[in-house]
C-alpha cells in the first residue's frame, strides 16, 4: 500500500524533537514493505516550529520514505490544517495523527491493519472496552465522553469514541466526505458523516494519553459550541427534516 501520514502542529516547538524521535523509527519500518509520506501542516506557528520541523526532517528520507511540510500563513485551526493535508496526501490509506503524544505512533501500523475488505476507517478508542487512559485532564475526558455519548446515541452505539484525531482512513473516504469546521469539531464531523454515507468505521483499541509537551491549543467553548450545533443537525438530519449528508455510490451499508 502507499501510505500518506499527516500531522497538523500549532506553535509545537518544543515537541519537535520528541515527534522525531518517537516517529522516525516507525516510518522507517514501514517504508520496509510500503511508500510512505509524511505531511507536517504547520498551521501559522509563531515558535520556530516550521524551521524545526525543516531542520529535523528534510533530509531524512529514504528511496521509499518522503517527507513535507504544508505551512498556512496564520493560524486557521485544526480542521482546516486537516484539509490542508488530506488534499497533499498521495496515498491509497491516509492516516491523521497527533503531535501532542496523546496517541503513540507505534500503533500506526496496529491502526491499519484493522482497515480490513470490508473496513472503510480505523478510529483510535480509548473508552473501548480495551481502551484505557492515563494521566489525562479530567475536563478533557469528561467533555469527549460526554460528546462521544450523545454521537453513540445519534449515530451508532457501536462506536465508542467519535473526538479521536488518530485514524487511518481509505482514499475514498478522504475524496468523498467533505467537512466543514475548521476547529477540533472536525475530526467528528469527518467520522460521522462518513458513517451516514454509509462508509463502514471500526475502532482501535487503545490508550490516550496527556500531552508529552506543552499545551493544548483547543477552545473548549468553542468546541463544545461546535459540536452542539452539529449534533442538532444530525437531529434534523434523522428527523428528514434537513440532510445532513447525500450516501455515496457505492458505498457500504450503514451499521
Amino acid at each position: 500500500m502507499n501510505l500518506s501520514i499527516v500531522m497538523p502542529l500549532f506553535n509545537e516547538v518544543e515537541n519537535v524533537p520528541r515527534i522525531q524521535a518517537e516517529l522516525l523509527p516507525v516510518v522507517r519500518e514501514l517504508a520496509v514493505a510500503h511508500n510512505v509520506e509524511v505531511i507536517f501542516v504547520d498551521d501559522g506557528s509563531t515558535d520556530g516550529t516550521h524551521t524545526e520541523l525543516s531542520r529535523s526532517f528534510i533530509n531524512m528520507g529514504g528511496p521509499r520514505l518522503v517527507f513535507a511540510i504544508a505551512r498556512h500563513p496564520a493560524n486557521r485551526g485544526l480542521g482546516a490544517a486537516l484539509r490542508t493535508g488530506f488534499a497533499a496526501a498521495r496515498g491509497e490509506v491516509i492516516v491523521s495523527v497527533d503531535c501532542d503524544g496523546s496517541y503513540r505512533f507505534e500503533e500506526i501500523p496496529g491502526l491499519t491493519f484493522c482497515l480490513g475488505p470490508q473496513v472503510d476507517v480505523v478510529t483510535a478508542s480509548p473508552y473501548h472496552a480495551d481502551g484505557a487512559a492515563e494521566g489525562v485532564p479530567a475536563l478533557r475526558l469528561l467533555l469527549s465522553r460526554g460528546c462521544s455519548l450523545l454521537y453513540r446515541v445519534l449515530v451508532s452505539w457501536r462506536i465508542r469514541t467519535y473526538t479521536s484525531l488518530f485514524r487511518a482512513y481509505r482514499r475514498q473516504v478522504i475524496e468523498n466526505v467533505p467537512f466543514e469546521n475548521n476547529g477540533y469539531q472536525a475530526v467528528t464531523e469527518l467520522l460521522v458523516k462518513a458513517m451516514l454515507k454509509g462508509y463502514r468505521a471500526v475502532e482501535y483499541p487503545t490508550v490516550l494519553r496527556k500531552r508529552a509537551v506543552g499545551v493544548s491549543k483547543a477552545k473548549l467553548l468553542r468546541t463544545v459550541k461546535d459540536h452542539l450545533r452539529f449534533q442538532a443537525s444530525i437531529v434534523l438530519d434523522r428527523l428528514k427534516l434537513k440532510p445532513l449528508v447525500r450516501r455515496a455510490e457505492g458505498s457500504r451499508a450503514a451499521s
